[in-house]
């Protein structure tokens, strides 16, 4: 059956409602964490930090956000790295869902470097944080194209090294090939309803051009990665 992805859809996720809770949600924030982390995710984001923070001497504290961090696996991840590497990393999560907060919190409470804050990224508060580095990962497909250049001139506005962004391509191979993902990993249906709706919400290449060039960007760059993600760091160094 054909499946036309030349455009976004706009139709909501289930996961959008800020209010949403329980066992349910829990269980999705868990497993496309997991998946994420499987299918190289995690790895993507990492690489896009690692070269805004390449020329940073190992003293320096460098601040990352994650907006829309769900259960906090990214920054669980970066704070593993940072120890490794004697980095000096303070690092804050960011979701709207008050539910999803608090279970990314409990899940961290063995990471001193990292807090959480539950708020929405279009409310003043977030608008008047600054930071080295912000992320969003599987995020931004979730707003539309007039939310995503506001929120992407506030996320370039107030850092001061730069932007990684880590999201979907919209593509019918990759709608059909989580059809099979939602099968071996036996996702409830919210997550399977989600996760294929997040893909037709996704990107093509042509996309993050266009919003680099609206938004004026001059030192960017777009690259595919499997599993049918793109990278796009926006380097203000």
């Amino acid at each position: 059956m054909f499946l036309n992805t030349k455009y976004r859809t706009d139709k909501p996720e289930i996961m959008d409602d800020f209010a949403m809770e329980g066992e349910i949600l829990r269980e999705a924030l868990d497993k496309i964490a997991k998946i994420n982390q499987l299918l190289g995710g995690n790895k993507l984001t990492l690489l896009g930090v690692k070269a805004l923070i390449a020329d940073v001497p190992s003293n320096t504290e460098i601040t990352i956000v994650d907006v829309g961090c769900g259960n906090g696996d990214m920054l669980r991840s970066l704070a593993d790295y940072g120890a490794i590497n004697n980095l000096k990393f303070n690092l804050i999560g960011i979701d709207a869902n008050n539910f999803t907060s608090t279970h990314a919190k409990k899940l961290s409470e063995n990471y001193p470097n990292i807090s959480y804050r539950c708020e929405d990224i279009f409310d003043k508060p977030f608008r008047e944080l600054k930071y080295d580095i912000v992320l969003c990962t599987l995020t931004l497909h979730h707003f539309k194209e007039t939310e995503i250049l506001d929120i992407m001139n506030v996320f370039y506005t107030n850092a001061s090294r730069g932007v990684v962004i880590n999201d979907l391509q919209r593509s019918s191979l990759a709608y059909r090939l989580f059809q099979s993902l939602c099968f071996v990993f036996q996702l409830n249906a919210m997550s399977r309803e989600d996760g294929l709706i997040s893909i037709l919400r996704g990107f093509k290449k042509d996309d993050l051009t266009d919003f680099s060039k609206k938004l004026n960007f001059s030192n960017y760059t777009i690259k595919w990665k499997w599993a049918f993600r793109y990278q796009w760091i926006i380097s203000k160094i």
